[in-house]
C-alpha cells in the first residue's frame, strides 16, 4: 500500500492550493504571470450578479405615508440597553379637573366645598402674585365619611387642582395607612414615615383610617414625625387625613400640631338609593353591558333593602352587585350556543343577587307558610325558664 493511501483523502484546502499552483504555472508557460487568488474560505459568500435584485419590474404596494398604520417609526424600538422613557401626558387643566368633579355622581356638598376652597388658594395666591399680604391659608384636609364615598377619587382630583393652582410641583396622590406608616420598633416608625412623605413630595399624601394612628406608643411616633414633615414640606405637600368621623375626632385631638394643620373638613355623605343605581348604571356601561329598565329598577329596590351603617359599602356595594350579575348573566347563556349581541350585552333584572335580608326574609316566611304533613305534637321545653335566662345572659 502507498503512502498516499496511508494518509486519506487530501482535506479541500489543500487540493485548492494545488489547482490555484497549477493555474500559475500554466500561465507562466504562455509567458504571463497571474498571482493565485486566496482559496475560498468557509465564511466567504458567493458572488452574485447585482442584476438579480433588480426590484423595478416587480409591482410593490407604495409604502404607507407617516403617521398611516403600518409604518412603525425608527425610533419606537429603542437600543439594546437603553431605557424607553414613555412620554408623559399633558396635565389637566384647572376646568378640566372642576368638569371631572362635577361629573361624579352624588356628592353636592363635597363639590360645593372644594369648590370653595379651590378659589380661596387662588385668589391667594393672585394676591401674593400682585405684591398684596396673603394670609397663610392651610391646604391639609381632614375627609369624613363611611368607606366606598368616593374619597380617594376626590383626593386624587384635589391633587391635580392644587397642582393646576401652582401650589403643588406634581400633584401625584400617594394613598397610605397605619401599616405603611408604623414599623415594629421605636424609632423604626419615624424613618418609615418620612420614607413614606418623600414620595409624596409635590403632591398629596393621603392617610385612609388615620385613626389607626392613635391606637399606640408607635402610631404615636408616625403622627409626630407626620407632623414635623408637614412643615418642613408646607410648600410642597398636602396631607388629607381620611376615616369614620368619630374616630377620626379622636385621631385629631391626640396631637396638639394636629387639629391647627387640618382646619378644613370635607364631608361625605352616603350615596342615596338613585345614586347607587346610577353609580351601577355607569360601571356597567363602561365594562360594556347595558342594565334593562327593569333591572335598573329592580336594583334600586335591592338598595333600598340594604343597612346603612358603617360596614355598608356604598359605592362599593353597586360595584359589587354588578360582579355578580356579570357571573349570573354568563351563566343564563350557558346553553346559548351563539346568544346575540342584545343577548350578551343586556342585563336582566333575574340577573341581579338578591340582598341578604330579602333572602332570609323570604325564606323564613315561605317555611312558616308551608304545612308540614303528619308532624307530631311538640314536646314540653324542660327547664323553659332556666333556658330562656340563659340565652338573656348570653345576649
Amino acid at each position: 500500500m502507498s503512502a498516499a493511501c496511508d494518509l486519506g483523502p487530501a482535506p479541500i484546502d489543500v487540493i485548492a492550493r494545488a489547482s490555484a499552483t497549477a493555474a500559475v504555472q500554466r500561465a507562466a508557460v504562455h509567458g504571463t504571470v497571474a498571482r493565485p487568488a486566496e482559496p475560498p474560505s468557509a465564511f466567504d459568500l458567493p458572488r452574485v450578479d447585482p442584476s438579480a435584485f433588480d426590484l423595478s419590474a416587480l409591482s410593490l404596494p407604495p409604502l404607507p405615508e407617516a403617521g398611516e398604520p403600518g409604518l412603525v417609526p425608527v425610533h419606537a424600538t429603542p437600543a439594546a440597553g437603553t431605557t424607553f422613557v414613555p412620554e408623559e401626558k399633558p396635565a389637566k387643566t384647572l376646568e378640566e379637573l372642576l368638569a371631572e368633579l362635577d361629573a361624579l355622581v352624588g356628592l353636592n356638598r363635597v363639590k360645593a366645598e372644594i369648590r370653595q376652597q379651590t378659589q380661596l388658594l387662588r385668589v391667594e395666591r393672585l394676591r401674593t402674585e400682585a405684591g398684596l399680604t396673603a394670609p397663610t391659608l392651610t391646604r391639609h384636609l381632614v375627609f369624613l365619611g363611611n368607606p366606598g364615598t368616593g374619597k380617594t377619587t376626590v383626593a386624587r382630583l384635589v391633587a391635580g387642582i392644587y397642582r393646576a393652582l401652582g401650589l403643588l410641583s406634581k400633584g401625584h396622590l400617594v394613598e397610605v395607612d397605619r401599616s405603611e406608616l408604623v414599623a415594629g420598633y421605636l424609632g423604626q416608625t419615624a424613618v418609615k414615615t418620612s420614607e413614606v412623605v418623600a414620595t409624596a413630595l409635590g403632591g398629596v399624601l393621603f392617610v385612609d383610617e388615620a385613626y389607626g394612628l392613635a391606637e399606640d406608643q408607635y402610631g404615636a411616633e408616625a403622627v409626630n414625625t407626620l407632623v414635623k414633615d408637614m412643615e418642613d414640606h408646607r410648600d410642597d405637600l398636602v396631607v388629607i387625613v381620611a376615616g369614620y368621623p368619630g374616630p377620626m375626632a379622636t385621631f385629631l385631638a391626640t396631637n396638639p400640631g394636629l387639629e391647627s394643620r387640618f382646619s378644613t373638613t370635607v364631608e361625605f355623605d352616603d350615596y342615596t338609593d338613585a345614586e347607587l343605581r346610577e353609580i351601577f348604571a355607569r360601571a356597567a356601561s363602561k365594562a360594556d353591558f347595558e342594565p334593562t329598565p327593569d333591572c335598573l329598577a329592580r336594583f334600586e329596590e335591592l338598595a333600598s333593602l340594604q343597612i346603612r351603617d358603617e360596614g355598608f359599602g356604598n359605592g362599593r356595594y353597586a360595584r359589587n352587585v354588578l360582579d355578580q350579575a356579570i357571573t349570573r348573566h354568563a351563566w343564563r347563556l350557558r346553553d346559548v350556543e351563539q346568544p346575540t349581541v342584545d343577548q350578551l350585552r343586556l342585563i336582566l333584572p333575574e340577573d341581579l343577587v338578591p340582598a341578604p335580608d330579602e333572602t332570609a326574609s323570604t325564606d323564613v316566611t315561605e317555611k312558616a307558610a308551608e304545612p308540614v304533613e303528619n308532624a307530631e305534637p311538640a314536646e314540653p321545653v324542660e327547664n323553659a325558664e332556666n333556658e330562656h335566662d340563659h340565652i338573656e345572659e348570653s345576649a
